[in-house]
């Protein structure tokens, strides 16, 4: 046997090592159990696989984001295995791994019912048990199509091969240059016992999967498309343990609890009537006084900022998108056309910038204008797939916080500093606080623009970001095809990650558009347009920042800051004399004089999250004072009114949470 040199990689460290021929990856990295995998020549290899000589190979932990994503994947195919063994009509769809767990699509004659997944799942651990092994095995088109003949969406599968998409899940069945499929077989005997078509690479041994569970079905379209067929599919999750396993579980408990959806009922801050359609919400009176407490913040900010405000219609003529190009290349998101004026074709606009961009081109512009601030909270509409819309954070009908800067080449880079800078302060304000930045560069693939554009531009936004001390997190060929961006990234109160503002430069509609401003030479330039959204959208942000406190709004936001609670009806008096008081420094305040007991009212506005509770008797009124009740449960008794009021004016006016 001859000898083959590798170069074990494990970062920062380096080892070269002479082994046999025939060595696999799994004997180099046998005295470590977590590793399941290879990366050689940046290629995800089975454990099983034999290294040749001059190979770098790397090993993949099972807790790092390509063992995860293995493990994941390896628990659907052992779901997929056991659904085929309960209900032998099935027909095999895609099961990729996605965030936190793992789906499998079905074809089956009816749905599952919970009964079913538990049945699933009590066969997954039996095959667990067994640790069967998964062996890849390379396959031609021919043998394939006549191997997996009753498998007619896997034969669909086979014609995708090199150019399967991973938007719909099938790069992991058929995402590489060859056809493989991965056989499950007996640990002891080799006997094949189930096989699935897959590019992998898979665990050892289904002994490998620690812990899993499977969390609900639903009904999903054949990849993605409302024109295939309706399949049936089984969400679950698997970690490498059976303590993250816990801890996953009680995280979604705890997110189910902060649902915006479910929240939004229960304090009565809006609906989504299946009058109205799916994704278009309507806001009722106390979600519309947080909606306007935020907007009206946001406007005084913006204005503080030099922003200009601008209002545009909902609909246009199909002519302006042709000449932004959102009809070349965004007709899917948009709603079909009205056909109105003897045939003209108007859209419900799904983005507001060729309109500022009409605003921007109305009459000459001078460099002493720029940088123009374009501001407006502009309600557009977006024909988003049935199966993605979900409450406010993916909707169908939503107001953007939306900005567009013009400026010259000279003053982009301060614009872009200020800009991310006043987006941070803002979101501050609102109470998040835990951010990290997300800089997206050119694909080489689709740009507008030429290379030395790109690079500084790209620049220019990378030292934006790096000032402001937040980590910054490479998007290599991420950007839209007109311009680089930055994205803010939150973390909100239980460790999740949302997408908020973004900073986009555009170097296609200024030409699209034919754009110019007059310079100092009297030469005519073309201004450097940016895109902004602070918030993404209203409805989004409202969705956010409603999980991210539970419910429990500040007081700044509440929709009611106070109720005062009398505790007899005698009392009722002396507190709407409070509330007068209060509503002359702009709190929002009710007073329960209903005929219920008091501690039936305190358990009202604690159900409705009011911030403050004023409860007052004989003792109290007696004293000018208030018992001060907060929504914790904390109390201090006989507080004098005017330190009452002053400490609910200051927490208001500081926006701080209580």
């Amino acid at each position: 046997m001859t000898d083959v040199r590798v170069i074990i990689n494990r970062e920062p460290d380096r080892e070269e090592r002479v082994v046999t021929t025939g060595t696999t990856a799994a004997e180099l990295f046998a005295d470590d159990r977590s590793i399941i995998a290879a990366r050689v020549a940046g290629a995800l290899k089975d454990l099983a696989y034999a290294v040749q000589d001059g190979d770098e190979v790397e090993p993949v932990a099972i807790g790092s984001k390509d063992g995860l994503d293995i493990l994941r994947h390896s628990t659907a195919h052992v779901m997929a295995q056991a659904v085929q063994q309960l209900f032998p009509e099935a027909k095999l769809g895609i099961g990729p791994p996605v965030k936190d767990g793992f789906y499998y699509d079905f074809d089956v004659e009816k749905p599952f019912h919970p009964d079913d997944l538990k049945a699933i799942e009590k066969k997954m651990q039996e095959i667990i048990k067994r640790g069967q092994k998964f062996s890849r095995r390379v396959i031609t088109d021919e043998a394939a199509r006549e191997e997996l003949a009753a498998e007619p969406y896997k034969i669909e599968l086979i014609g995708l091969k090199g150019s399967a998409s991973s938007e719909d899940g099938s790069s992991v069945e058929v995402g590489g240059a060859e056809l493989t499929i991965y056989d499950n077989l007996d640990a002891k005997t080799g006997e094949h016992c189930w096989g699935d078509l897959c590019r992998g690479p898979h665990l050892p041994s289904t002994r490998q999967i620690p812990a899993f569970k499977l969390m609900r079905n639903a009904a999903a379209y054949w990849r993605g498309s409302e024109k295939n067929p309706m399949l049936q599919r089984i969400y679950g999750t698997a970690w490498p343990t059976k303590d993250e396993l816990k801890a996953h579980l009680d995280f979604l408990v705890e997110a189910e609890k902060r649902d915006h959806r479910k929240l939004g009922s229960e304090l009565d801050l809006f609906s989504i009537p299946e009058e109205i359609g799916s994704g278009l919400a309507v806001f009722h009176p106390k979600g519309g006084i947080i909606r306007r407490t935020m907007e009206d913040y946001s406007r005084k900010r913006h204005e503080q900022e030099g922003y200009e405000f601008v209002y545009t219609p909902h609909a246009t003529k199909g002519k302006l998108f042709e000449k932004s190009g959102h009809l070349d290349w965004y007709a899917d998101g948009m709603y079909p056309p009205m056909q109105l004026d003897e045939g003209t074709d108007y859209y419900l606009k799904p983005m507001n910038c060729p309109m500022h961009n009409l605003i921007f081109d109305a009459r000459g512009r001078s460099y002493r204008e720029l940088p123009l601030r374009l501001f407006e909270f502009g309600t557009v509409y977006r024909y988003e797939k049935s199966g993605v819309v979900h409450g406010l954070t993916r909707a169908r009908g939503f107001t953007q916080d939306d900005a567009h800067i013009y400026c010259t080449r000279e003053q982009m880079a301060d614009e872009l500093d200020s800009t991310l800078t006043f987006v941070l302060g803002l979101l501050r304000d609102y109470g998040l606080t835990d951010f990290y930045l997300e800089l997206s560069t050119k694909d080489p693939e689709k740009f507008v623009g030429s290379d030395e554009t790109w690079e500084e531009a790209t620049e220019v936004l990378r030292k934006v970001a790096e000032k402001q001390g937040l980590p910054l997190v490479p998007d290599p060929g991420g950007a839209a095809f007109y311009g680089p961006k930055i994205s803010v990234q939150a973390t909100d109160a239980i460790g999740r990650t949302w997408q908020m503002s973004t900073i986009q430069l555009d170097f296609n509609l200024p030409e699209r558009f034919d754009l110019e401003y007059t310079a100092a030479d009297g030469s005519r330039q073309q201004p450097v347009m940016i895109h902004r959204a602070l918030f993404g959208s209203i409805e989004r942000f409202f969705a956010v920042l409603l999980e991210h406190y539970a419910g429990a709004m500040p007081p700044w936001l509440a929709p009611v800051t106070v109720t005062g609670i009398p505790i007899t009806d005698e009392h009722v008096p002396y507190l709407q004399e409070v509330a007068a008081e209060l509503r002359k420094k702009g709190i929002r305040v009710d007073v329960d004089a209903s005929d219920d007991r008091m501690q039936k009212k305190i358990r009202n506005a604690q159900k409705s999250k009011v911030p403050f509770m004023l409860i007052a008797g004989a003792e109290d009124i007696a004293a000018g004072a208030v018992s001060f009740r907060y929504r914790n449960g904390e109390q201090k008794n006989g507080v004098p009114l005017a330190e009452a009021v002053a400490e609910i004016v200051d927490a208001v006016e500081r926006r701080i949470q209580v």
